[in-house]
């Protein structure tokens, strides 16, 4: 036999049915591929999604606990602490080292922290409402509420002070803040949370 019929031969064993399968079984690989680089992908996004939060996260509190730390008098005579709740705190503090008190305000805003400065103008100097530069810090902040309230017996385990608070009793806030990018996927929600206490303010704290 030669080898060109041998070589026919061959060729007239690739039925249908073989080569059906044949392109099944690279489609069912091509598949595997690509989903497996499509969970990688989504992975590595969900784990950059929660790098991003935390940072995020860190960098907020660190800027947060350094101005409320420093807050002092108001260059009108006003107290440290304008107002208080659960979910806003306003002080006066000089962020921007230029020799002023700047009136700050830390607020929620639905799922927004945003930042509220109103610099001193006029003679004499007066905090104008109007003035004020509203700036967005994060997103997705998932808890109503992100302060709570110390007064100088604070120990580690005494109960935060009751709303409406008594505002000057406070000396140390806590702040916490739950941040989730998106509720209908990982990672799950992130809480960081931290102290502070007023130096101008501290008592035995």
């Amino acid at each position: 036999m030669t080898n060109n019929t041998k070589n026919k031969k061959s060729m007239r064993g690739f039925t249908l049915i073989e080569i059906l399968v044949s392109v099944a079984i690279f489609a069912v690989i091509i598949g595997v591929l690509t989903l497996f680089s499509r969970n990688v992908w989504i992975y590595n996004t969900f784990i950059s999604s929660g790098f991003n939060n935390s940072d995020v996260g860190r960098q907020l509190l660190k800027t947060m606990v350094s101005e409320i730390r420093t807050a002092s008098t108001a260059d009108t005579g006003a107290y440290i602490i304008s107002a208080a709740t659960a979910s806003s705190f306003t002080f006066y503090s000089d962020i921007d080292n230029d020799g002023l008190k700047e009136k700050v305000r830390y607020f929620l805003t639905g799922t927004t922290l945003q930042k509220g400065v109103i610099k001193p103008t006029g003679s004499p100097l007066t905090y104008n409402a109007l003035n004020e530069n509203i700036s967005t810090l994060a997103n997705n902040i998932t808890s109503a509420s992100i302060f709570d309230y110390y007064d100088k017996n604070y120990d580690g385990t005494t109960a935060p002070l009751t709303f409406p608070v008594d505002i000057p009793a406070i000396r140390l806030i806590k702040i916490i803040i739950t941040m989730d990018q998106d509720p209908n996927r990982p990672p799950t929600p992130m809480t960081l949370s931290t102290q502070v206490s007023l130096r101008n303010l501290k008592d035995n704290l």
